[in-house]
């Protein structure tokens, strides 16, 4: 029974939600009678379970090709492509049963933390009608003395970012445009949210409409650095990633200066975040003129740039085979991170593998094995294929003798550590020195 399985200590959280999820995988019906006297149900117990509900009805594998929605294939693919419908129903007929027991049985009183977290599960399983329903259930004032509400204005903007992520930008306009149906009113917080969702699935055009509507006079939600950078980012980012068309990456890429200069026109101090993806998607086109102002106006606005900032230079110069260029700027990246009692904060492969690789393709493999070498005395591991273009190379120049040293064995052994804890295979190694994989089933 239901409730005997529940007969525990009042404020274990932990293993009175696993348990109750033990009901709901099984589908046991709650009991309503004769409930015991020491169970005490806590908004964190109810947030526990609830998360344990959510872990697992929504567990997914693999990943979509479509470059706007960066979200996961889940494991079933029947009705909705994104759903399991069985674990779906099940999970949302099961919580709604729950927090219906707990309110008539042990008086239970939702809060803003448990209503977030239900309504964050109804959006999981993409039925916005149920969402739209329940928030719109539970948008009514408290009677407290601090006339507190269950369905606040973070609430309403956690959804909407969460809709975005999953990318339903659809869905997540429709919740935004319903945010005072629940009595929210929409600050500069869930305009983000909705830029960003807008921006993910490359709906330009309404996430510059609602810029415009931030920047009217008198507008109650002025926008803020966060709010250009995720526009800018996404120029940069899907403008130079996904459109083929040259014309219209200079036009996305204009558009992303043209919000840049009005961002500093306007009196907002960029962060390092919006120069990097402004960096990023100007050394991505060839414009490094544009990307070296830009690294000089950062330094005098006080802007310290990080190892995002010195790896954009870095691969365009590799890209170019003006690799002492690209030299340079690894040499000043660690000299700018120097840290006396540390000693130096190096960069990690995405900083030496584009440098390696250039060096291996113009045939200078003698200096791309001392930077492996580098790497790896400051606590990296390479890449399988980085440390097989440097072997190769190095037996096609007939210097075998430096993959039979103590660096080539921390080279192997760390690769083999690392396929260890990403997934459970056998290491099998070959003949030439390096490592290839035998998955077990």
């Amino acid at each position: 029974m239901m409730m005997m399985m529940l007969k525990l200590r009042p404020y274990d959280k932990r293993l009175l939600a696993k348990q109750a999820l033990v009901a709901v995988i099984k589908d046991i019906p709650f009991e309503t009678t004769s409930p015991p006297s020491n169970l005490i149900w806590t908004p964190d117990a109810v947030i526990e379970l609830l998360r344990f509900i959510s872990r697992y009805s929504f567990q997914s594998i693999g990943c979509q090709n479509n470059p706007f929605r960066h979200r996961s294939v889940p494991l079933s693919n029947f009705k909705h492509p994104h759903t399991n419908p069985y674990l779906t129903n099940l999970s949302l007929r099961k919580s709604h049963e729950f927090l219906h027991w707990i309110h008539s049985h042990f008086n239970f009183l939702h809060t803003q933390s448990t209503t977030r977290e239900m309504a964050i599960l109804i959006a999981k399983s993409h039925n916005t009608n149920a969402l739209w329903t329940f928030l719109k259930h539970f948008s009514i004032r408290l009677h407290t003395n601090d006339h507190n509400t269950i369905v606040t204005t973070p609430t309403v903007t956690c959804l909407i970012k969460l809709l975005g992520e999953q990318g339903l930008a659809k869905e997540a306009l429709l919740t935004f445009y319903r945010m005072r149906q629940f009595g929210c009113k929409p600050d500069v917080q869930a305009y983000n949210a909705l830029i960003n969702a807008m921006c993910s699935v490359g709906n330009f055009t309404k996430a510059r409409h609602l810029l415009q509507q931030m920047e009217l006079p008198g507008f109650h939600s002025p926008p803020d650095v966060f709010t250009y950078t995720v526009l800018i980012s996404s120029y940069c980012r899907y403008g130079v990633k996904i459109s083929g068309c040259r014309k219209a990456v200079r036009r996305r890429l204009y558009e992303a200066n043209r919000l840049f200069r009005i961002m500093v026109f306007k009196g907002i101090v960029p962060d390092v975040v919006a120069y990097n993806a402004l960096i990023d998607g100007c050394c991505k086109t060839y414009r490094v003129g544009r990307a070296l102002e830009l690294f000089d106006d950062m330094k005098k606005r006080g802007c310290v740039p990080n190892r995002v900032t010195y790896d954009s230079f870095i691969r365009y110069y590799s890209v170019v085979n003006e690799i002492d260029k690209a030299v340079e700027f690894l040499r000043e990246m660690q000299r700018s991170n120097y840290d006396g009692e540390n000693g130096i904060v190096v960069g990690s492969c995405s900083s030496y593998t584009p440098i390696i690789h250039a060096l291996c393709e113009v045939g200078r493999v003698a200096d791309a094995w001392s930077f492996l070498v580098e790497l790896i005395d400051n606590g990296s591991v390479p890449r399988e294929y980085t440390y097989k273009l440097v072997c190769d190379g190095l037996r096609l120049k007939g210097e075998d003798e430096l993959l039979s040293g103590e660096v080539h064995r921390r080279i192997k052994c760390g690769i083999l550590e690392r396929y260890k804890r990403t997934m459970k295979v056998k290491p099998v190694m070959t003949r030439k020195g390096y490592p290839e994989l035998e998955v077990l089933v």
